[in-house]
């Protein structure tokens, strides 16, 4: 057994000996607040630092807060609870405010029985209107909801015919319609993988009534997706190594898109710190909370960055509360969470 199987199947060994859940963190807080503008200071306080509330896990992504009055099985307790995609793990994590980490879904991604690369798993979650969960999986390469009581439905899982490269963040505005884009990330062998169907990596929209239609493939890696609080504006973040920038596509009201605008680059931060625009949020302001390089940068809708909130380490996404008390991030082995004001 040579290359990338030999590697899994080691991983695999590791994992099976750690424990099913990530441990749970006594009172530990790392990384800081970065100003760069006035404006910061609105949403975050200086002094505030990220709490860890998580260890362990391989990668974890698509962080998601659930409330309890939604239609999730497991989360239905007050005041709700965080999911979160371990994606080499397959499996998606439950993290309860008192109670700690336990294992919320296996497999989460990839239902297959041979291998499929180092990041089979689900990646980013989203709720519904209805208040019902939907996964982008990596290893299925589609995007499905969890059916209330059990059970999965495919909601897409191709392209005029062709398969989906492997879904990886998605965002569903006030009307049900569903946005996501579909990098290589969970192929195992990327873009040169054999099972590659398309010749671009896109961005979506499935429309409430299942219509799909592609907004866009000028991102040559699109990964983490948001909306602005009016549905107008559809903010993605691309991850390539050229061109690491988080950008806008204002969305018509035929659910088109229009020209793409650079927001902002992350290039000179990458010459401080491990990562790229990746996982998104956006706060009831209209701010942009992007996952980058050392940690999560605070863009305004003009493309200002005014500040950073650093971990120092690599950052894959982030996610707010329903009251906006919290935001949530994954951070490489790490679920941490830091105040707003």
């Amino acid at each position: 057994m040579k290359g990338p199987q030999a590697i899994f199947w080691f991983i695999v060994g590791l994992l099976i000996v750690l424990p099913e859940m990530g441990s749970a963190e006594s009172p530990r807080r790392i990384g800081r607040v970065e100003a760069f503008d006035s404006r910061l200071n609105e949403l975050f306080s200086s002094g505030e630092k990220f709490e860890v509330l998580a260890s362990g896990f391989t990668w974890v992504e698509g962080p998601l807060w659930v409330p309890a009055d939604s239609k999730v099985d497991g989360c239905d307790s007050e005041p709700g609870c965080l999911l979160f995609s371990d994606i080499p793990r397959n499996t998606i994590f439950r993290w309860r405010p008192g109670m700690g980490v336990d294992k919320f879904m296996s497999p989460s991604g990839y239902t297959g029985v041979t291998y499929y690369g180092l990041e089979p798993g689900s990646n980013g979650l989203a709720l519904d209107p209805q208040g019902r969960l939907i996964m982008c999986e990596h290893g299925d390469r589609r995007v499905t909801r969890l059916s209330v009581g059990g059970g999965k439905l495919t909601l897409v899982d191709n392209y005029e015919g062709k398969r989906l490269n492997s879904p990886n963040d998605l965002t569903i505005d006030r009307e049900g319609n569903l946005y996501f884009t579909d990098p290589p990330y969970g192929l195992p062998d990327r873009e040169n993988d054999v099972r590659r169907e398309l010749d671009f990596f896109g961005v979506y929209r499935l429309s409430n009534t299942g219509d799909l239609t592609l907004l866009t493939t000028e991102l040559v890696r699109p990964n983490g997706i948001g909306l602005s609080p009016d549905g107008k504006t559809l903010y993605v973040a691309q991850s390539d190594g050229e061109r690491p920038i988080w950008a806008a596509l204002p969305i018509e009201d035929d659910g088109k898109a229009g020209p793409l605008r650079e927001l902002a680059d992350a290039r000179r931060y990458r010459k401080e710190f491990p990562g790229a625009p990746d996982g998104l949020t956006v706060h009831s302001s209209g701010t942009l909370l992007g996952s980058g390089p050392g940690g999560v940068y605070v863009i305004t809708p003009e493309g200002d960055v005014i500040g950073r909130l650093l971990t120092g380490g690599r950052v894959s996404n982030c996610a707010l509360d329903a009251d906006e008390k919290w935001l949530y991030i994954t951070a490489d082995k790490l679920l941490c969470r830091i105040r707003l004001r």
